[in-house]
């Protein structure tokens, strides 16, 4: 996963623009081209266009973001015909626009999709979905009232090795799952989100006051507008950007809503470089018992100084009868089946009681099911295959989704399952306490 996240901005409502009234759109033809512009030209803007252009149906229209250079850019590689503009409403105004891809900082993410769904078009959301919690249902109601398809970023959802990590899970390949461990570690600056700033940001090549919005004023700042992850003015910290992915993968392979409880541990422990959100974080949640599964455990960890050479990313999904490790593109299982026989510790007890046991125990278990009481060890491994995309694959999906109308799976309520519990990780590290979810209500419980 590239280092570089997305990256900005979108417009306060500044003063009324009126603009071309708009024709309301239908769905695009199967056989039609899908005319995109990207809302947030930034790293992960970049990135979301250039994987939604390998598929030839689509093509791109507009791009809208706060930094000249960034738009200059934009025509640099998507071509000097290209619509620019630093209002997003004049990209939603268009007619020749069916899908946006939104991938602004967070605190805009709700905004300008929202205003996005009322102009009736399809809308790929970087995730985290919301900035804040209370955000999340009234943009699963525009979602639902549009009936425009919403995607949320967070590309596990549509991975191979996840597919795979369902197929054994939900199949029983592990027993009954009790435990699963998650880390995303980091040991650069630019992992840490210290991304570079252009030489020439100024007042005069960054509109400010649109970056700003509904965030606190304060003068202009080119730190808080290249290195927005680092405040939580404008972003989610280490659990918005890095917690959700995890929660989202972990929801696609267990088919869980969500869970009950959650606390969080961390602190700025190494990059004390003017933010305010932690650099390592660990946290810990309940999963409840749900018809599709019975009660868990899960552990998140993200460490933004880990020690090691490259970031590391993966899960280990913990069974009664096995367990199985992923990383980006591959997946190891090791199945260590239910005891046969389960032995006996009574070399303490009085030694008639030990003979008496034996005999019952001998009798219980005969010779042949003791003699192969040892476990039959399995070991298996999945490898996508190579050139592999789970960026690709997702944007995939979507358009899918735009071309054929059915639904998504990480739509707008499967992102607020993900994003809310995320989201709640920030409240329980800095209230110090654990928190209590609900899963099915997507909301906050009072303890």
């Amino acid at each position: 996963m590239p280092a570089s996240r997305r990256r900005f901005l979108r417009n306060a409502a500044s003063a009324s623009v009126a603009f071309p009234a708009m024709a309301a759109q239908s769905a695009v033809s199967p056989n039609s081209k899908v005319r995109i512009a990207t809302i947030g030209i930034g790293g992960m803007g970049f990135g979301d266009t250039r994987n939604a252009l390998k598929d030839p149906g689509v093509e791109l229209t507009a791009v809208c973001d706060l930094y000249t250079g960034r738009l200059e850019r934009a025509k640099e590689l998507f071509g000097t015909d290209l619509i620019t503009t630093r209002d997003y409403r004049e990209v939603l105004a268009r007619n020749d626009v069916d899908a946006v891809i939104i991938a602004t900082p967070d605190h805009w993410h709700v905004p300008i999709a929202i205003e996005a769904l009322k102009a009736k078009k399809d809308v790929y959301l970087q995730k985290p979905m919301i900035h804040k919690i209370s955000e999340g249902k009234p943009l699963i109601e525009e979602a639902r009232r549009s009936g425009r398809i919403l995607q949320v970023g967070s590309q596990y959802v549509s991975s191979a090795i996840y597919r795979k990590a369902r197929e054994i899970v939900q199949s029983g390949q592990i027993g009954q799952l009790t435990m699963v461990e998650a880390w995303l570690d980091r040991n650069t600056a630019t992992g840490a989100w210290q991304y570079t700033l252009a030489p020439d940001a100024s007042p005069a090549t960054i509109d400010w006051d649109r970056f700003l919005g509904s965030a606190p004023k304060r003068p202009f700042d080119a730190n808080r507008f290249f290195r927005w992850r680092n405040y939580n003015d404008y972003g989610t910290g280490l659990a918005g950007d890095l917690y959700v992915h995890l929660l989202s993968g972990l929801h696609y392979v267990t088919n869980s809503k969500g869970p009950r409880s959650v606390y969080t541990t961390g602190g700025l422990r190494y990059w004390k470089d003017g933010r305010d959100v932690p650099d390592v974080m660990l946290a810990l949640f309940d999963y409840p018992q749900s018809k599709e599964h019975p009660a868990f455990n899960l552990a998140l960890r993200v460490n933004f100084k880990c020690g090691m050479p490259e970031e590391r990313f993966g899960f280990r999904f913990v069974g009664t009868e096995g367990s199985f490790t992923t990383s980006y593109d591959t997946l190891e299982m090791v199945r260590t089946p239910e005891e046969s026989v389960p032995g006996y510790t009574i070399g303490t007890f009085p030694k008639a009681m030990q003979d008496a046991y034996l005999k019952e125990y001998n009798e219980k278990y005969p010779e042949m099911v003791r003699k192969n009481k040892g476990r039959v060890v399995e070991n298996s491994s999945f490898k996508a295959s190579d050139g592999y995309s789970a960026h690709v694959a997702h944007h995939e999906a979507f358009m899918e989704g735009v071309r054929t109308r059915k639904p998504v799976v990480e739509d707008a309520v499967f992102g607020m399952q993900a994003a809310g519990p995320a989201l709640l990780c920030n409240e329980s590290y800095y209230q110090k306490s654990i928190l209590y979810w609900d899963p099915e209500r997507m909301e906050p419980v009072k303890s």
